[in-house]
């Protein structure tokens, strides 16, 4: 992005200096405000936002319309309604390439809030193509509980989808803690959330949709996905819970 600004923006478009320069300046406090609103986000969940993290912001944030953003594809197999109320749907993934990176915070809030920082820096030129990769959405978090589904471990894994044109090729991440990953085919059972995403909510909305689902016990009872469709940011996040159905 910075390589960008001003030159290939305002050169050669009969610009003078001086609106070269007010550009400038509009860029920069352009992306002091951003920063300083991820920071005070981060501040709420206990998480530093550093000062390098204020050009990937600057670039998600302007890349962040919803026509551009390419949603992970999937097959609807069934929807499950009551009374005109979406209970649940239940779709089918296909095979493909996701950017992984493991963390084991605290609280699940700085997990992903630090996980998805680390992603926004590989997504945003820190790979080996050097170039902006796209925005996917849902960013997913594995969670586990344990056996009784009582509580949430520490550990989580947040993950990127890699855009299509990127699946047979994704550029290397520099972050070591990056991992590329092959998922398999999966069934999910997904049901739709908004708000915060916190060990309480998650546990929440796993027991609701265990009660919904006829047959729970077909699918892990350990591992679940918090997919998301809102950056951490957002105040009314919209979110998904999704079951795994057991291979």
């Amino acid at each position: 992005l910075a390589e960008e600004s001003p030159d290939s923006a305002y050169h050669g478009n009969g610009s003078s200096p001086e609106e070269e320069e007010e550009a400038e300046r509009l860029e920069d406090e352009e992306q002091e405000r951003l920063l300083s609103y991820w920071q005070s986000v981060g501040r709420g969940h206990q998480v530093d936002v550093p000062r390098d993290m204020a050009e990937p912001i600057q670039q998600l944030t302007r890349s962040n319309n919803p026509q551009e953003r390419q949603t992970v594809p999937f097959t609807l197999i069934q929807r499950k309604e009551n009374l005109g109320d979406l209970l649940y749907e239940k779709r089918q993934y296909g095979k493909a390439k996701w950017a992984c990176i493991k963390m084991k915070e605290k609280q699940y809030e700085q997990s992903i809030c630090l996980g998805f920082m680390k992603l926004m820096r590989y997504i945003c030129e820190q790979n080996s193509s050097g170039l902006y990769l796209g925005i996917t959405i849902p960013i997913v978090t594995i969670v586990h509980t344990n056996e009784s589904q009582s509580e949430m471990t520490q550990s989580v894994t947040v993950a990127y989808y890699l855009p299509e044109v990127l699946q047979d090729e994704p550029p290397h991440p520099f972050d070591s803690d990056i991992i590329i990953e092959e998922w398999p085919s999966t069934i999910v059972y997904s049901r739709s959330f908004r708000g915060i995403t916190n060990e309480d909510s998650i546990m929440r909305e796993i027991n609701l949709l265990a009660e919904i689902l006829e047959s729970p016990e077909l699918c892990l009872q350990d591992t679940f996905i918090i997919a998301g469709y809102t950056n951490p940011a957002a105040a009314n996040r919209h979110n998904e819970i999704w079951f795994l159905q057991r291979p």
